[in-house]
């Protein structure tokens, strides 16, 4: 028992100094051994943080198609109550807001025209919400990139102290320049994960709502601007006597 005893004593008193000495790694030092492509990735990683909270404020359904605007206008377009849809119209920024408004001010052409242009408005708009996520895409195939150009540039330091040390006598001296490979190969991938996560997520948002956009446009064009089928007249044939 007292052998068992002084293994786990001697044991602790090497774990315990290796221990400490991990904690206290100042995580800032790590990063500043990183150099100038770490600070790229910086960049990299505030843009991903800018598109996506910008993305998420303004890419909503209200943004693109409303739930309730198509309802609200039906009742105002039977009545021939043009004035308050334009009124209503211009207090709403939303692609299917802009959509109605040039069916409302054309109002009096064919069926083929305006189905032609409202389909072109409605895939502007959507395109406009796509260009603004397009950075994601960007960050998450650059970030990668610099990331291994700063561990390229790492071994490389690595390789430098070699040559000069004239051999592996002192594995300390390797150290600044592993470390800037690996922090760099970390921090690329930390910042492009999420931003190509958060470019997928998007994307597929932006489909099922202009799915949804696409449907609204399509009703209201059908309702409004296809000739309706007459009743069938009932005749009555009086057979002479």
């Amino acid at each position: 028992m007292n052998l068992m005893k002084r293994i786990a004593f001697s044991l602790g008193a090497i774990s315990l100094p290796g221990l400490a000495f991990a904690v206290e790694i100042n995580l800032a030092e790590q990063l500043a051994e990183g150099g100038a492509a770490l600070l790229v990735t910086l960049g990299l990683s505030i843009l991903f943080l800018a598109v996506t909270i910008e993305r998420l404020i303004h890419l909503r359904a209200r943004a693109v198609v409303p739930g309730d605007l198509a309802e609200r206008i039906q009742p105002l377009w039977a009545a021939h109550r043009f004035d308050e849809i334009e009124q209503m119209l211009a207090d709403d920024r939303s692609a299917l807001a802009r959509v109605i408004a040039f069916l409302v001010a054309h109002r009096q052409q064919p069926y083929a025209v305006v189905s032609g242009a409202a389909g072109d408005i409605a895939s502007m708009e959507l395109r406009k919400h796509q260009q603004k996520a397009y950075a994601l895409a960007i960050v998450a195939t650059v970030a990668p990139i610099v990331g291994l150009l700063g561990t390229v540039l790492g071994m490389i330091d690595s390789f430098h102290v070699i040559a000069y040390a004239e051999g592996m006598g002192n594995p300390a001296l390797l150290a600044g320049g592993i470390s800037k490979a690996l922090v760099n190969t970390a921090a690329g991938l930390t910042v492009a994960l999420p931003a190509l996560g958060m470019h997928h997520y998007f994307k597929h948002r932006l489909a099922t709502l202009g799915l949804a956009l696409e449907q609204q446009v399509n009703a209201l064009i059908n309702q409004r601007f296809l000739p309706q089928p007459e009743a069938p007249v009932l005749r009555v044939v009086q057979h002479a006597h």
